[in-house]
């Protein structure tokens, strides 16, 4: 009897901590609606448009040469389901006009974040512009079955 409460605690405390572990590895890096994201906190709002950005939430990171530079702030559809993003950057940040925007990951399975590469304008971004070259993110599964297609498609022609 003894031994199975103790099996009993052990397994149902295994269980506890995998759940805190996959709540704490899934959970956005920020939360929504936080102070330090509303109107007048010292960051001005761009948006951009894409067609898919797979893993990213609300408080992400946006990173301009590797740097936090600001956050995700909103996501959201358009009608013609692209998805709307919109970030809140640091005031004493200045963005040129044909800045570009990407969704990167960190390592090959980790985090999304959001990659800004400023162009060469000599006018800036302000509150509510919209950043008009953006990439989506890539999904790996995606990737790694075109290159499984790829590498059969070479030894099917080696074959031949």
């Amino acid at each position: 009897m003894i031994r199975e409460t103790k099996e009993i605690i052990t397994g149902t405390l295994t269980v506890a901590v995998f759940a805190i572990m996959v709540s704490l590895v899934m959970s956005p890096s920020g939360k929504p609606g936080d102070p330090s994201q509303q109107q007048g906190d010292g960051h001005y709002r761009i948006s951009a448009t894409f067609n898919m950005v797979d893993g990213l939430y609300p408080g992400d990171d946006v990173r301009l040469g590797g740097i936090k530079v600001g956050s995700v702030e909103n996501l959201e559809l358009d009608s013609s389901y692209n998805a709307i993003l919109t970030f809140a950057i640091q005031d004493g940040v200045a963005l040129p006009l044909d800045t570009s925007v990407a969704i990167h990951t960190s390592g090959l399975f980790g985090s999304k974040f959001v990659e800004l590469e400023p162009g060469g304008e000599y006018d800036y971004m302000g509150n509510g512009d919209e950043v008009m070259f953006a990439q989506g993110s890539i999904v790996i599964s995606d990737l790694l079955d075109l290159i499984i297609a790829e590498g059969k498609s070479k030894r099917n022609e080696q074959s031949q």
